[in-house]
């Protein structure tokens, strides 16, 4: 036996060893924490939340890494949220062993009884279920903390809302208690540094009615309600009564009633869940986030929805929502977890000034002190988010925006306080096509073209584009044919590519603000005015060309035409290039010294057709300068006295026939037709500018008629000859055909005949005088003879009688019948007078020289 024992002590001390080091808690320093939790009363909040500390208890006295010299322990009680009955247990935890390190009550009314005396003991409290703005006074309560937020961090996400729909007039209706005017004070002071007026301020105490008909004379359209969940279903049954809802107006509640707090049946009230149902739709609530909403791990190195898991399972499985305090159980969790962590971090300062934690007393402030440095630079993740406290002590946390959408809540956005950040959440944002505004908002809504409409007018305008450029592709082919060439093809080009030009001017005329953002708009402006500018100069400007040249050759004084028969192309090349280099020039001018940018026109506002309190304020994008109408009078003065011009000079032309310029008729058809369209729609279109749809379709139905007209006048003609007749027709034949059709308008055949009448008279004329003088010289020669040959006969002897001329009878110088004229030397007849036959040469044209005996009789009638 004296053997084993020996071996027994051996075993036993090594038994002893094992267990102490398999229990933490043996060797450590306990730390008492008092704390009051409301198991019962108005606020039952200790059911959930004395599990969750519970819950954090165990893990940080577990944790090695957390006051491993030190194990916390709670002594609770249930204060029933009563300040009276928590008087009485403040004197016990104050006056029974142990000493408490910290007190940790729950309800604010508790806490502002616990908190105003504490500093009388050097204790720091840490509440987790006080929401009252008033503990924010530090000087009333200069060691108290919470992990629960004040009431008044609701204010700063309000007043970013506010801000957000830019509201500058807001009103208020508050139930008469402590926690709600301290609210609204604060809330009123935010909202004076936002520059946002608090219009109206109703308040009652039990009967809200009078409250919420002035509320109703007052025009007050964002309402923020201050009070509790049974006032709030008397406040929204006057609210239906008064018609103080819907998308006019907007309220703003408090979050942590119940969802289905407005249909639940309320004796106090007598309206149906019906009209609560549609009287509270829309309205917005504002709740302090207690569980944080990202999957993160922080110091308890567990999730939120693991501590929820974890939280059921102590609970034994009871129904959340029966269980009071649920919500507020992350609050609890963390507050522990601040208390832990703010006492570990002490631990390295006191041992510094010789200090220990277990030393604390009532008495001692250094430790105190220590303590409360620590809460306050408190920063660390929990499970209900990021835990950090302000100035005045109170829980920063994220606040959650929610809205009442279609009889249920729909999150709708996130404020995160610590940083300032308002954030929409996900999908789900405000319903309904805005906002209410603070007053009748005006909504700037811009006019744009129909979009149908500029579909068919660029339907056409395409359509015009591809004749161009079949009417261009002929005339090039056929620029070889002699009638195509009698046309001056090099013109008809010119006139096919400007109207072509004119017509991709429909496609920028009408882009507005819908295609194009205002920044490229003024490029838009600019190509619309270069298209069309160089498109009529090229169109017009060709045709302007032609009938201007035949105008002036056929209407000179007969010395000058015969210089102007002679067509030269280039002089035609040159007119247009001149009128094509103008608009250049002066587009230019225009672009550099003045150019275009979008104005905003602004219309008489109207109401919307869906009830809602807004205006519409119609808008209208305009290419414009600051000297636009200086521009357009310099521009339309110049074009419209070329359009006049050209309408004179068709019209002066119309009769002229000419081989060089064969179309000048088609020309002047199309010149009329350019001329008309332009001097209509340039004043209309300038009349109808405010109605984009009007003013687009006049102005480009115009170019396309205009276009359309003058390709078909122009040059279905030339295809419909060269198809029919053929391209292989002979110069003369083209010749006889073209005179044959050209001489077709008796009316040219007179003034063709009259002038040939006048060169024939003057011709005639000539030739009298010269027959008259050969007249005298032919008596004189006859004269002579005569006297020679009496003379030879006398001196002959021979006696003849004398020779009677008479000169009045031109044709007693003819001689008789078959025998030759007689000739007379040295004076012989002026060949031009004798070969008369000749006078008319193959292009039956009457020379100056010459004359044909068979019109003799013609000319003299």
């Amino acid at each position: 036996m004296s053997g084993l024992l020996p071996r027994s002590s051996l075993t036993l001390s090594v038994l002893l060893f094992l267990l102490l080091c398999s229990c933490p808690a043996l060797g450590k320093k306990k730390l008492y924490i008092g704390a009051l939790f409301p198991m019962s009363g108005g606020w039952p909040g200790g059911q959930a939340c004395l599990p969750s500390a519970q819950m954090a208890l165990d893990l940080v006295n577990k944790r090695r890494d957390i006051l491993p010299d030190y194990e916390l322990e709670l002594i609770h009680y249930d204060s029933m949220c009563d300040p009276g009955e928590a008087t009485k247990l403040l004197y016990d935890l104050l006056y029974t062993e142990p000493i408490k390190i910290v007190l940790m009550p729950g309800c604010s009314s508790v806490s502002t009884l616990v908190a105003e005396a504490a500093r009388m003991w050097n204790l720091i409290v840490l509440s987790y279920g006080s929401s009252s703005p008033a503990l924010s006074n530090r000087q009333r309560f200069p060691t108290f903390f919470r992990t629960h937020p004040s009431a008044t961090l609701h204010n700063p996400t309000r007043v970013q809302l506010f801000q957000k729909w830019k509201w500058t007039k807001i009103a208020t209706i508050q139930q008469t208690t402590e926690v709600f005017t301290s609210t609204l004070d604060d809330l009123e002071e935010r909202v004076k540094e936002a520059g946002i007026e608090i219009s109206v301020r109703q308040s009652f105490l039990t009967d809200p009615a009078v409250a919420v008909k002035n509320l109703k004379r007052q025009d007050a359209r964002i309402i923020v309600g201050l009070f509790y969940e049974t006032e709030a279903r008397k406040v929204f049954c006057e609210v239906y009564k008064e018609k103080l809802f819907g998308k006019k107006h907007v309220w703003f509640l408090i979050g942590w009633y119940a969802d289905n707090w407005f249909k639940i049946k309320d004796p106090s009230i007598n309206c149906t869940v019906e009209q609560m149902t549609e009287a509270v739709e829309g309205h917005v609530t504002t709740e302090i986030v207690m569980l944080n909403p990202e999957t993160v791990r922080g110091a308890s190195n567990l999730t939120s929805q693991e501590f929820l898991t974890q939280l059921m399972s102590k609970l034994g499985g009871k129904n959340s929502e029966e269980t009071g305090g649920f919500q507020e159980a992350p609050l609890a969790y963390d507050a522990v977890w601040a208390l832990a962590l703010a006492l570990n971090k002490t631990v390295g300062p006191l041992r510094a000034k010789g200090l220990r934690l277990e030393d604390f007393n009532y008495n001692n402030r250094g430790i105190t002190a220590e303590i409360y440095r620590a809460l306050n630079t408190s920063s660390f993740e929990g499970v209900s988010g990021h835990v950090v406290f302000d100035a005045q002590g109170s829980r920063m946390a994220w606040t959650l925006i929610e809205q009442l959408q279609g009889g249920s809540y729909k999150k709708i956005g996130y404020y995160d306080s610590t940083k300032g950040n308002l954030s929409w959440y996900g999908n789900d944002k405000w319903i309904g096509p805005g906002p209410p505004a603070d007053q009748t908002v005006v909504i700037e809504e811009f006019r744009y073209l129909s979009q149908r409409l500029f579909v068919t007018v660029s339907v056409f305008a395409g359509f015009g584009i591809l004749l161009g450029i079949i009417c261009l592709t002929f005339n090039i082919y056929n620029s070889n044919v002699r009638y195509i060439q009698n046309s001056q093809p090099y013109l008809n080009n010119m006139t096919a590519v400007g109207c072509m030009m004119a017509l991709a001017a429909i496609f920028p005329l009408g882009i507005d603000g819908l295609h194009v953002h205002k920044t490229q708009f003024p490029v838009v402006c600019q190509f619309r005015l270069w298209l069309l500018g160089l498109g009529f100069s090229l169109a017009y400007g060709s045709m302007f060309t032609k009938i201007w040249w035949v105008h002036t050759v056929f209407t000179k004084k007969e010395d000058k035409k015969d210089r102007r028969k002679h067509l030269e192309p280039w002089k035609l090349y040159a007119t247009v290039g001149v009128l094509l280099g103008i608009d250049v020039l002066s587009l230019m001018i225009w672009q550099i010294v003045d150019p275009l940018h979008i104005t905003v026109e602004k219309f008489t506002r109207e109401a919307p057709k869906a009830d809602l309190d807004v205006l519409i304020q119609p808008l209208l994008e305009h290419c414009s300068s600051q000297k636009m109408n200086t521009w357009l009078g310099v521009v339309y003065g110049y074009k419209g006295l070329l359009l006049l011009l050209g309408i004179f000079l068709a019209y002066e032309t119309k009769s002229i026939s000419t081989e060089k310029i064969n179309d000048h008729r088609a020309v002047g058809m199309a010149i009329y037709n350019v001329a008309v369209l332009c001097m209509i729609t340039a004043p209309v279109t300038m009349i109808l500018s405010s109605q984009q749809d009007a003013s687009f379709a006049f102005a480009s139905l115009a170019i396309v008629f205009s276009v359309y007209i003058t390709l078909v006048v122009l040059f279905v003609p030339k295809m419909r000859r060269l198809i029919t007749r053929g391209e292989w027709q002979s110069d003369t034949q083209e010749t006889m055909k073209t005179g044959s059709s050209t001489n077709n308008n008796d009316e040219e055949k007179s003034r063709q005949l009259e002038r040939e009448n006048k060169e024939l008279q003057k011709i005639i004329q000539e030739k009298e005088e010269r027959v008259s003088e050969l007249r005298n010289q032919l008596s004189e020669r006859q004269a002579l003879r005569s006297r020679r040959r009496a003379s030879t006969i006398s001196n002959q002897n021979h006696s003849t009688p004398p020779l009677n001329v008479h000169h009045s009878d031109p044709r007693s110088l003819a001689p008789p019948p078959g025998y030759p004229a007689p000739t007379l030397e040295p004076h012989p007849v002026s060949a031009s007078f004798a070969n008369s036959s000749s006078l008319y040469q193959h292009d039956s044209k009457i020379s100056r020289n010459n004359c044909h005996t068979s019109r003799l009789q013609l000319l003299y009638k």
